[in-house]
């Protein structure tokens, strides 16, 4: 397998995770310096993020991408993708559709992200 395929299927993985609400399942697709900016222009950590879905705070119940791009520069990668992301934030629904970029370094055997930034995204691609 590719490291392109590798990091297609790294991506595809961890929304399966994310779908399933699984701390230590996602946890395992971060570094312990990951950090992701939101749509809303905030940086949260990954214990930060981590503890939001342990305390049932943050679920989701949709995470797919119809539109991913993926680049390899040796011992790491950068994962674009556009989709929707779904579920509850404190009890309230949410469905955004956003762009996603995912720095993704190899360390050791593993792929690891480090790196997450979030925007709003419209149905026409950027990326032709």
């Amino acid at each position: 397998m590719s490291d392109e395929e590798q990091l297609q299927e790294f991506a595809s993985k961890w929304d399966a995770a994310m779908i399933r609400n699984d701390v230590e399942e996602i946890s395992q697709f971060m570094a312990d310096d990951w950090v992701i900016v939101g749509t809303e222009g905030g940086i949260t950590t990954k214990s930060e993020f981590l503890e939001t879905i342990a305390s049932g705070d943050l679920t989701h119940d949709r995470m797919d991408s119809d539109e991913m791009r993926v680049t390899v520069y040796e011992k790491s990668g950068l994962v674009i993708s556009r989709g929707t992301s779904a579920g509850h934030y404190k009890g309230q629904r949410f469905i955004l559709y956003e762009w996603s970029m995912n720095m993704i370094i190899l360390k050791g055997s593993r792929w690891q992200c480090v790196s997450t930034m979030l925007t709003k995204a419209t149905a026409k691609s950027s990326m032709q």
